[in-house]
């Protein structure tokens, strides 16, 4: 990609999703901003089964008119847990069943892992990743090829919570489908951003901004609506607004000033049980008793997410979908 004289070279990505609404959320902001340069997205059962979120990212990025990135398809379930999708949220087809188009081409011929490290290690600026699924393929990348953190910038993750989870009381769903490799996704060795529910949930775009969307006549943008259309919550039962989900972590890297983070011990809780799947976030001031007993366990350091400036990322979005100048 070619920068204009003046203007910051954009930033090498690679999406890891489950395609999945918020995760097309995402993808349209990384094809359309041009801060960005989406080298590859790699796809992982989630939200729906694998064949499923291959189908559903060629989809969106033709309909984004960026047919041209390559997608491979990854694990098709966790690295213990057996497939636990999320229809119940994104729908049948994992796209909201808006009847959206078949792909009119297919996946690349290659394995998500070998498509991960082909980009990362031929990427002449070090690459971020942003996984918004359950971290598999991330996880099979870091213990088959860890030569590949050499040339990754940082990873942003959309998963984890402070405080309250979603598929348990305290775990979120990308977490709580495959704990192991969340864990090992933490302790990659590179800096990590977990973008996690605590502010996953808080950036809403207002309902007029979704009618505005939806009456484009533009493929991508009026798939933006629609997909906006259908995430809920409302903000006025009348004119209901439609949160940005996964695509909040793409705005994170494109903006990390409109994130508060502190850097914190984080680590997965793995032991069967109804913690399992937590993201355990130590945020005392001071060593507790168990560590004054028992001695201090090494922890991963992660930028964590406590708060974000909602009206930024929603114009940030809004900018980049509609091709305009905010």
């Amino acid at each position: 990609m070619t920068t204009a004289p003046g203007r910051p070279q954009p930033v090498p990505v690679i999406i890891d999703c489950d395609t999945g609404i918020d995760d097309a959320l995402a993808l349209l902001l990384a094809v359309r901003h041009p801060g960005l340069d989406l080298r590859a997205v790699t796809c992982v059962a989630g939200n729906t089964d694998v064949a499923g979120v291959v189908r559903n990212t060629l989809t969106v990025l033709e309909q984004a008119g960026a047919p041209g990135i390559p997608v491979a398809r990854g694990a098709e379930r966790p690295l213990i847990e057996g497939v636990r999708t999320a229809r119940h949220v994104h729908g049948h087809d994992g796209m909201g069943d808006l009847g959206l188009p078949a792909p009119t081409r297919t996946a690349a011929d290659v394995d998500a892992v070998t498509l991960l490290r082909r980009e990362i290690l031929a990427s002449p600026r070090p690459v971020t990743l942003i996984p918004t699924a359950p971290a598999t393929n991330i996880a099979l990348l870091l213990r088959t090829h860890p030569e590949v953190t050499g040339n990754i910038e940082r990873i942003v993750f959309m998963g984890g919570a402070v405080t309250t989870g979603n598929a348990t009381p305290v775990a979120e769903f990308n977490v709580w489908h495959d704990p192991e490799a969340a864990a090992i996704l933490l302790t990659a060795g590179v800096p990590i951003t977990m973008y996690g529910l605590d502010v996953f949930q808080r950036v809403i775009v207002p309902g007029p901004d979704v009618r505005r969307l939806r009456a484009s006549g533009e493929p991508g943008t009026r798939l933006a609506g629609e997909l906006l259309a259908h995430r809920g919550p409302a903000t006025d039962e009348s004119d209901p607004g439609g949160g940005l989900g996964d695509a909040g972590a793409v705005c994170a890297v494109l903006d990390p000033a409109g994130l508060t983070t502190h850097r914190l011990p984080v680590e997965v809780s793995l032991a069967p049980g109804p913690a399992r799947g937590q993201t355990v976030v130590d945020r005392r001031v001071r060593p507790g008793e168990s560590e004054l007993h028992d001695g201090t366990r090494e922890q991963p350091l992660v930028d964590v997410a406590l708060d974000v400036d909602v009206d930024r990322y929603v114009e940030l979005y809004l900018s980049a979908v509609e091709r305009r100048t905010p």
